[in-house]
């Protein structure tokens, strides 16, 4: 028979098996310029949120209102190219103000989602937004598409951030032409 010693040590060795790892950090870039971070970006993949499952031309944009404060509209086609527009307005809230690089996105008061950049062309024509749960990620370009080499690399760093890549949804995207 077990004495109580024994057993008090193994129900704690029990219970502490049963706590949570802490979450590993998730990189994000050193730097993000705000004035050139702002405007339209184009998703072009992502593990979407149940809003965006079915979107189609997805586009996400920013306007800086202060210092750290940025407008954000989120716009797409529900369902397919023909499909009912939808668009939301969260709020983005830099809060580390050293990178600009860590975000809170606020869609209803008081609550505010996890916002991360996690890789920036220097160019600032692609990037990677993330979330350090590591349960939604979006890739975003200034065009419409990706190279397939290009797209590939970012998926590669998607994974290596430790997501689930085969969650990961191409976004549909077609935009026509507006002649002048």
């Amino acid at each position: 028979m077990l004495n109580r010693i024994t057993v008090l040590l193994l129900i704690s060795l029990l219970l502490a098996g049963c706590q949570s790892l802490p979450e590993r950090p998730l990189p994000t870039v050193d730097k993000v310029e705000l004035s050139r971070f702002m405007g339209d970006w184009y998703v072009i993949a992502a593990i979407p949120t149940f809003l965006e499952r079915n979107a189609y031309n997805a586009v996400e944009s920013y306007r800086l209102l202060d210092n750290d404060t940025v407008e954000t509209t989120f716009s797409f086609r529900d369902g397919g190219f023909n499909g009912k527009p939808k668009r939301y307005h969260p709020t983005g809230y830099i809060e580390d103000r050293e990178s600009n690089a860590v975000w809170g996105v606020q869609f209803i008061w008081p609550f505010k989602a996890d916002y991360r950049v996690m890789y920036l062309a220097a160019d600032y024509s692609v990037t990677i937004i993330g979330r350090l749960r590591r349960d939604y990620v979006w890739i975003m370009a200034r065009s419409p598409s990706l190279p397939g080499d290009e797209y590939e690399r970012l998926v590669g760093l998607v994974a290596a951030a430790g997501y689930d890549i085969s969650k990961l949804r191409k976004v549909p995207q077609r935009h026509e032409k507006v002649s002048p």
